[in-house]
């Protein structure tokens, strides 16, 4: 639909060089006494480097006047000037889809942001704006980029998917709008990704188990049993060990690096944050409940006289499971599915991954991460929130206060 609009003049402004206190103002007191409307405004300020840039509606005849006090002011702040006045053409109403597109990498080539640029233009998308919203421990760069409403969003996505192999990034793409900074929930897989371990591992070490335990993990992968059938050969293999070898390996639990900033943070936002595991619980619920987790479900260990039966009790934590804990996450909190976050690194989290409003495979098998809206290869669990639109800067600013 085209707007009745009427042609304008206006006036573009570019001011460039060392960044100083002051400098806003004094480009807006130079423009005070004239008769103009601000139409847009950006200001960017890189290593010191400032480019500002000010799109004013003005009449004709105040062309020379504004363009002579703007030069005063250029040289009295030491920068470069650049001004373009011409009649703009009417505005253009057309039916858009807005994107955000989040490129990760520890190591940020050029590649990757051109290899990134150039498939936005291929689908006829035009990126109207680029900024970082993180610069350690790794680089994020937020892309906000609009396309034409016939849009295939799947192929967009498919396609910088591919982007982000060949360049070794990680790209994330979400529609943009309001629901991206709405309430979210966020469920974690446990094993290997809010923590760095396995635990059924750290059990089959402690009971002097580990190669036959092993054995069954691969058989299990190799598609010769399914997880519940893994899951009861595995426990068995280690009936017998006593409680105080759970509080033991409950003690070597480490988190994954960024864990505690990425559930401090989500919880001061208002977000809840909630574990799906194929684990156990009586190893990991005490670290649950000191991280103020807000909902959990994983196996149980079956313990008689002291000692675990080789046995669990209850229903069977497998790959569906994980995905109607979300669903059931979701309701209790009043959220509907499409803000829900799910992330996992394995094929039991896929159906949650499938089943998110965003999918994130964290460190993941290639299938989950062919499955996943977003992957993340870095070993910084809080790069999940750059992600969803959280910078570093708010992320620290929120640890100061």
């Amino acid at each position: 639909m085209v707007s009745n609009t009427k042609s304008q003049f206006t006036g573009l402004i570019l001011l460039s060089g060392e960044d100083s206190p002051g400098v806003t103002a004094a480009l807006f007191h130079a423009l005070s006494p004239f008769q103009i409307r601000v139409l847009d405004i950006e200001q960017v300020v890189i290593r010191g480097r400032l480019v500002l840039t000010t799109l004013i509606s003005l009449d004709p005849a105040h062309c020379s006047a504004i363009e002579a006090d703007l030069m005063l002011m250029a040289q009295s702040c030491n920068l470069d000037l650049a001004i373009d006045f011409q009649e703009s053409a009417p505005h253009l109403s057309v039916s858009e889809i807005r994107l955000h597109v989040v490129v990760l990498s520890q190591n940020l080539q050029p590649g990757g942001i051109a290899g990134v640029a150039a498939k936005i233009s291929e689908f006829k998308g035009n990126i109207d704006r680029i900024h970082r919203t993180a610069s350690y421990p790794l680089t994020a760069i937020e892309i906000d980029a609009s396309f034409p409403s016939s849009s295939n969003l799947d192929a967009i996505s498919r396609e910088l998917a591919e982007v982000a192999k060949t360049q070794k990034v990680d790209i994330s793409v979400e529609r943009a709008g309001l629901v991206r900074r709405a309430k979210r929930i966020v469920l974690l897989d446990m094993d290997s990704t809010l923590i760095q371990q396995e635990v059924i591992d750290l059990l089959a070490r402690k009971a002097g188990v580990e190669t036959s335990v092993a054995a069954i993990t691969q058989s299990a992968m190799r598609g010769e049993l399914d997880f519940a059938q893994s899951l009861a050969a595995r426990v068995d293999q280690i009936k017998g060990l006593s409680e105080q070898a759970i509080a033991e390996v409950a003690a070597e639990i480490t988190l994954t690096p960024g864990a505690r900033t990425l559930i401090r943070t989500l919880h001061r936002l208002g977000h809840k944050v909630g574990v799906v595991s194929g684990g156990f619980l009586n190893v990991i619920e005490p670290l649950l409940k000191e991280l103020k987790i807000d909902f959990y479900r994983a196996n149980t260990l079956e313990i008689e006289h002291g000692v675990l039966t080789g046995k669990t009790v209850g229903p069977v934590i497998d790959r569906a499971a994980k995905a109607i804990a979300l669903k059931e996450f979701a309701e209790r909190e009043g959220i509907p599915l499409s803000q829900t976050v799910a992330i996992g690194d394995g094929a039991n989290d896929l159906d949650m991954i499938e089943a998110a409003g965003l999918g994130i495979a964290f460190n993941a098998k290639p299938a989950v991460q062919a499955a996943a809206d977003s992957a993340v290869n870095s070993p910084y669990l809080d790069s999940v929130l750059y992600l969803i639109g959280i910078s570093r800067d708010e992320i620290e600013t929120a640890d100061q206060e």
